[in-house]
């Protein structure tokens, strides 16, 4: 049985949020003190100082696709090591997809691969300094509408992309998931627009309306799923494994003095 990855980007009312992180709080015990996941540091160091450098390298003549190096290994160590799967954070994610619709719209994305992490891939794809540029934890966040509209341009930065950058950055993509997934025809292209045009919807929504009613929060979540064809498949049979971001006073999980759940 093969594990598919699931990245969903999408919106909920400030209400929604705010009581679904309020329960979460009142379920769980008190949180550990912040503290950095081990290595992340010098882990954060290494990968930035890759810059464009390939990860992956091209199969013989005639066979066509990728393969992983040791330092695609070495950052996809990396990235898993940088997941948050507490039971209170899981329960959290599972509340969370439970308010999200069925069906993609303007308000929802959904990226799936067999044995990879669509998000993984884009932050590869993207390179260090790009991928930091995204709000929250390694694709995972959770921002009040004001949040979305400071945030939009460091993500349009990142993900708004043209001409050679966005054909490398595709390519990249395309490398990680085959050399370390299943799946080298994924759409790449939805992985830049996809994410972009639910944050904007969000800004646009939500800009000038009252908090708690027509407010926009928008909310990224990395998932591993089995056999998981939609958001609605996901819903029922998976669990969320990606980390959970800083949310200050409602912290429910253990946070470092890095990438936080704001704009930075």
């Amino acid at each position: 049985m093969s594990a598919t990855g699931v990245w969903v980007v999408g919106t909920l009312t400030d209400e929604q949020v705010r009581e679904l992180l309020l329960a979460a709080v009142r379920s769980s015990p008190s949180p550990p003190p912040p503290s950095a996941p081990t290595g992340v540091t010098a882990e954060l160091a290494w990968w930035r100082g890759l810059g464009g450098e390939s990860l992956f390298t091209e199969r013989a003549a005639g066979e066509g696709g990728w393969v992983a190096t040791e330092g695609a290994f070495r950052l996809y160590r990396f990235l898993d090591g940088c997941q948050d799967d507490s039971d209170a954070v899981e329960e959290l994610r599972d509340a969370v997809m439970e308010q999200f619709p069925a069906q993609e719209g303007e308000g929802l994305f959904a990226a799936a691969a067999r044995k990879a992490n669509p998000f993984w891939a884009l932050a590869y794809a993207l390179g260090a300094d790009a991928a930091l540029l995204l709000p929250g934890w390694f694709g995972d966040f959770l921002l009040t509408s004001a949040q979305v509209r400071a945030c939009l341009p460091r993500a349009e930065e990142a993900l708004a992309l043209t001409g050679a950058r966005r054909r490398e950055v595709i390519e990249r993509v395309h490398a990680w998931l085959d050399g370390l997934g299943d799946d080298p025809a994924h759409d790449a292209d939805a992985l830049l627009d996809g994410p972009l045009r639910v944050l904007r919807h969000a800004a646009r929504t939500g800009r000038g309306r009252p908090a708690g009613t027509e407010g926009r929060m928008a909310r990224l979540l990395a998932l591993k799923c089995r056999h998981a064809g939609s958001v609605a498949e996901c819903r029922r049979g998976s669990r969320a494994v990606a980390r959970e971001p800083p949310q200050g006073a409602l912290r429910i999980s253990r946070t470092w003095n890095g990438p936080s759940s704001s704009c930075r």
